[in-house]
């Protein structure tokens, strides 16, 4: 029988049963407020057609909200003991998917086992699409996000549990200190909303900060914009390497060996940013332009 009732108690007397704690360096930090978890998986607007991707599958309550509502759940944890755990949760999800180890194959690349699992499931079905929804771990919470939206599969929406302070610099605005290379990443192919803010006793154990509850729905009309999302996201990752100096500094720092200073010049002129100009006062618009500027001199 499913139960995801995932309280305090319940997680415990598990943890007792099989000898169990909570790894500090796996990120675990498990959601206990029933009322929350739904508030998640309501937020993803799950349906019938939806391949959902997990990662951190935890005891599988998660998990099992979410079967009922979509074709397939791929769902991945690392804690091999922790699994065990999930396993016994979700016998009876036949639409489950169980991976084990860790999602990421280095920072900037999914495991190729993830991929192609989801890209099997979207494949098993008509009119299948993708989505995430997880209550991510910490540590691995910016890649995850960040490098779905380069992954062979990208999802059309993106619901998590985060911390608080990755939240503000996704959103961030130009010209504040979050402002950065992830907040021009995200904000040039999403929309976000903000679901919840939460305080560290909604979670066990308690993390020392604040956490979020993020919706992010991608938006093929912007990413459509973007004629090279590969050079892009590395232009604006390097645009933001030294994000105190002046952009015409780090410019001809980033393109050297490729653009001279004359070439760099020109570049500044045609986007008509004067020498004080940086990276960190541009809006999404202004650094797609840029980045398209120099991308067409360098070909």
């Amino acid at each position: 029988m499913v139960t995801s009732r995932q309280t305090v108690s319940y997680l415990k007397q598990r943890f007792r049963e099989v000898g169990l704690q909570p790894a500090t360096r796996h990120g675990q930090n498990f959601l206990i407020d029933m009322n929350l978890q739904q508030l998640l998986v309501d937020s993803a607007q799950l349906e019938p057609r939806d391949v959902v991707l997990e990662v951190g599958t935890g005891t599988g309550a998660l998990t099992a909200l979410m079967s009922p509502r979509v074709a397939a759940v791929v769902t991945i944890e690392i804690d091999e003991r922790l699994q065990v755990v999930a396993a016994e949760e979700l016998i009876d999800c036949e639409n489950v998917t169980m991976l084990r180890g860790d999602a990421l194959r280095n920072k900037n690349h999914f495991t190729r086992e993830v991929i192609e699992t989801i890209e099997g499931q979207l494949a098993a079905g008509e009119d299948r699409q993708f989505k995430l929804v997880a209550n991510l771990p910490y540590n691995i919470a910016t890649p995850v996000i960040s490098n779905l939206l380069s992954a062979p599969v990208v999802p059309t929406t993106m619901t998590v549990t985060i911390q608080k302070e990755l939240g503000e610099r996704i959103t961030a605005a130009p010209s504040t200190k979050d402002y950065g290379a992830l907040s021009i990443w995200m904000q040039s192919q999403c929309e976000i909303e903000v679901v919840r803010i939460m305080g560290p006793s909604v979670f066990w154990p308690k993390p020392k900060v604040e956490s979020a509850i993020l919706h992010i729905r991608v938006d093929p009309q912007r990413r459509g914009q973007i004629p090279d999302l590969d050079f892009f996201h590395e232009f604006v990752r390097a645009m933001f390497f030294h994000r105190r100096k002046f952009l015409r500094g780090v410019l001809a720092s980033a393109m050297k060996g490729r653009l001279d200073k004359a070439e760099v010049d020109e570049v500044m002129g045609e986007m008509d940013f004067g020498p004080d100009a940086r990276a960190e006062q541009l809006d999404v618009e202004t650094m797609l332009r840029l980045c398209e500027t120099v991308r067409r001199r360098l070909s």
